[in-house]
This record gives structure tokens, C-alpha cells and sequence, in this order.
């Protein structure tokens, strides 16, 4: 079907800085006519941005949390132009690309139309725009997911976000042994692959998980060989300054790779983009070059 001079602005009416009003006011922002559609359950989003593509949309928008993005993400293909309006807590994906934290705003960046060809990352067939991981921090997103919603809800913030990673650490007393293998590279206690810089945000702070990462290339690995206690400190500090790289000690580091195949000597968690996907026992992580157009 052609292209038609309507957009699709796909809204998760749950996330955390959507409201109605400011619906209305990006969809005034918005140029041409915007068509409206709200999810109502667990990928929905993913249906209704199939529908905006087999009916020939100008462009599809998203105001929602990284989960709602990661939705569209699975249900588009590389030729329709996405916009991503920040209305989570931390809203990874839209700070990553360079727009304000302000939904209006955002909007505001977005309508100028212009465009970049970003890669994005899979793993077992589901895409992911910014993160994935196996072990540690796929354990930390289940965990928040089950602190459950508030009463409009709304997911738990970063303060509660930060709370479950100390308890995270300090219930593994800090120590983590090796529980996986990467193919061609080596055995690691966990995994976490990105697909840019920065990796995620703690509020305003930046985290550099893997400094090299970038929209334009493959994806980058970080895996820590094995986690101590003493060993902790210099792991935060290195995220926060984004210092790891492949010299660094007792940590795998992988860069703009293509395909990495992981295997697990149990089951581990797994999540993308903040989604927990359950646990497995082998992951297949690969990149898709020049996957999508993304206004910015």
C-alpha cells in the first residue's frame, strides 16, 4: 500500500508521564493528520504498529515507556519512519537518539522529520533497540517487575529501581561465579549487550556500560569473568565513567560483532530492553545493520 499523508501516534495510556492532555497537545505538534491508538494489553503495541504498516502510514509515533518501543520495534519493517516520544520513567531509547526528556518537546524535535539509519540487536528473534542481558541485570528487571504497579499503574520509578539493584548485590553477597560460555570468546559469570551508548540511565546519570557501542555498528558485549565482593566498587565506578574496555581485567569485551551464541550451564533470565523474556538456556544474539529509519 502506498504511503498516505496520516501517522500513527501509538500510546501506552499506563506509562508513566502519559496523560491525556499531553497526548492532545503532541498530537497537535504532530504534522498532518495523527491517528490515535491506545494499547490495551502486553503487545498490543506490536499488533497495532503491523496494522500502521499494512495500512501504508506516513510515519509511526510512540509515547510510551522502552517497553512500548520495544512492541513497535518487533512489529515494523526498515522502510517506515519511527518516532519515540519519552512517557517512561527512564525512557532509554529517545535519550540514547538525543531528544529532550519532555514529551512536548520531543514532539517538537520529531516533527522537523529528520531521519537516522539505526542497527538494532535480536536475540532468539526478538529485537531489541538499546539493551539485552543474560544473568545479573535480567535478574534486577525481574525483580522490579515484581514489586508490581502502583494504583494508576504506573511501573515502580528509579528510586525503587536503585533500592533492588543494592538488594540484588547484597543477596548474592556480591559474588558471582561463572555460569556461561561465548562461543569463540569465553566463560563469564553474566552478560550484557549493547546496541549504543549509554547502556541505560540511573535518573539524569548516564550509564557506560559498553563505551563503544553505537547505533551505526554491530553489537558490543561486556562479561564479567567473575564478580568478588572487593570486585564490586571498581565495576560501578567503571559503568559510571565508561571505562571498560578490551583491555580491561577479569571482564569479556566484544565490539560491533555480528553474532555472539551463548550457552548457559543452567537456566538464566534474559531480558531486552528492560522485558523480561524468561529464562533459557541458550541465546543467540545478533545485529540487524541498518535495520530502521528513526526520527530524531
Amino acid at each position: 500500500m502506498a504511503p498516505s499523508a496520516r501517522s500513527t501516534l501509538i500510546v501506552n495510556p499506563y506509562a508513566t508521564e502519559v496523560t491525556m492532555d499531553r497526548v492532545d497537545r503532541i498530537a497537535d505538534v504532530l504534522p498532518g493528520e495523527v491517528d490515535v491508538r491506545l494499547t490495551e494489553r502486553r503487545g498490543h503495541a506490536t499488533e497495532l504498529a503491523r496494522e500502521a504498516v499494512d495500512e501504508g502510514a506516513s510515519a509511526i509515533y510512540v509515547f510510551s515507556g522502552d517497553g512500548g518501543f520495544n512492541e513497535v520495534l518487533n512489529g515494523v519493517d526498515g522502510d517506515i519512519p519511527l518516532g519515540f516520544v519519552p512517557g517512561g520513567g527512564t525512557s532509554v531509547l529517545p535519550r540514547a537518539l538525543g531528544l529532550p526528556r519532555s514529551p512536548v518537546a520531543a514532539a517538537e524535535q520529531l516533527a522537523r522529520g529528520r531521519t537516522r539509519r539505526i542497527s538494532l540487536g535480536r536475540v532468539n528473534g526478538r529485537r531489541f533497540g538499546f539493551n539485552g542481558g543474560l544473568g545479573f541485570d535480567a535478574e534486577l528487571v525481574r525483580r522490579v517487575d515484581a514489586l508490581g504497579r502502583q494504583p494508576d499503574g504506573r511501573r515502580p520509578g528509579d528510586a525503587a529501581f536503585a533500592w533492588t539493584a543494592l538488594r540484588t548485590i547484597v543477596d548474592h553477597r556480591g559474588t558471582w561465579d561463572t555460569r556461561l560460555e561465548l562461543e569463540g570468546h569465553g566463560r563469564a559469570a553474566f552478560v550484557l549487550f549493547a546496541n549504543c551508548d549509554p547502556y541505560t540511565y540511573a535518573g539524569a546519570r548516564p550509564l557506560h556500560v559498553a563505551p563503544a557501542a553505537s547505533f551505526e555498528l554491530g553489537l558490543d558485549f561486556v562479561a564479567p569473568i567473575r564478580v568478588r565482593p572487593a570486585s564490586v566498587p571498581s565495576l560501578l565506578l567503571r559503568v559510571v565513567r565508561g571505562t571498560t574496555d578490551a583491555t580491561t581485567q577479569d571482564v569479556l569485551y566484544g565490539h560491533d560483532l555480528d553474532r555472539v551464541v551463548v550457552w548457559c550451564d543452567g537456566p538464566l533470565p534474559l531480558h531486552v530492553d528492560g522485558e523480561d523474556l524468561g529464562d533459557v538456556q541458550q541465546a543467540v544474539f545478533e545485529s540487524e545493520r541498518d535495520a530502521v529509519s528513526v526520527l530524531v
